[in-house]
């Protein structure tokens, strides 16, 4: 089965193609706020138009707006394709292509959060979670991080308190999920914001 993967919970935007265990394209750019006007051109030029049975998607955390265009577009085009759809986190396929690159025995990563603070999830070599996502403040995620290295879009609040830590700026790229388990690219297509919404329901009067 041809899987498109769909990445556009950070800066990156990116797109992949998945057949039979290999990546058979792919397409990968630093947009900044760019996605809603990059992905389905990026998609288009991908063989046969991107279309596959299967859509994978970047749920979060990470950019709001980033990760509603990825899911939006995850679901319009299963919807036209007649396929299926289902997502993954940013934060263990940042760490599954660290962990590819470098093995270790434990990695955290660390993304940007807004509002001053970073989502932060410690993982083994096995991509199980040591703890739940937390969103912290910089010297916060730095008591937690202890001696792990770090990897990230994120990182660069922590080398600015501490410049001998072991830290690795990185974006997500669709390509990488490959390297996922199964069961970490079968979450549900709806947004993992990891944090509590800004906004507050009125109280009823």
């Amino acid at each position: 089965m041809r899987t498109l993967v769909i990445e556009t919970a950070t800066a990156a935007c990116s797109v992949a193609l998945i057949e039979s265990g290999t990546v058979i394209a792919r397409a990968h750019e630093v947009v900044g706020r760019g996605h809603a006007e990059r992905l389905i051109p990026m998609i288009a030029g991908l063989p046969d138009g991107g279309c596959a049975a299967h859509i994978l998607v970047d749920c979060g955390p990470g950019s709001f707006t980033g990760v509603r265009v990825g899911i939006a577009a995850a679901r319009g085009l299963a919807l036209g394709w007649g396929g299926t759809v289902s997502g993954y986190s940013s934060l263990p396929l940042i760490a599954a292509a660290a962990l590819h690159a470098r093995p270790a025995a434990d990695i955290a990563v660390i993304m940007e959060g807004g509002h001053g603070e970073v989502f932060m999830q410690a993982f083994a070599a096995d991509l199980s979670p040591h703890a739940d996502l937390a969103s912290l403040k910089p010297d916060a995620a730095l008591a937690a991080l202890g001696d792990l290295p770090a990897v990230g879009n994120g990182v660069r609040w922590l080398a600015a308190l501490d410049a001998s830590l072991d830290l690795t700026e990185a974006l997500p790229d669709a390509a990488d999920a490959i390297l996922l388990p199964a069961a970490l690219a079968a979450l549900p297509a709806r947004p993992i914001y990891g944090r509590a919404p800004d906004a507050k329901p009125q109280a009823p009067r």
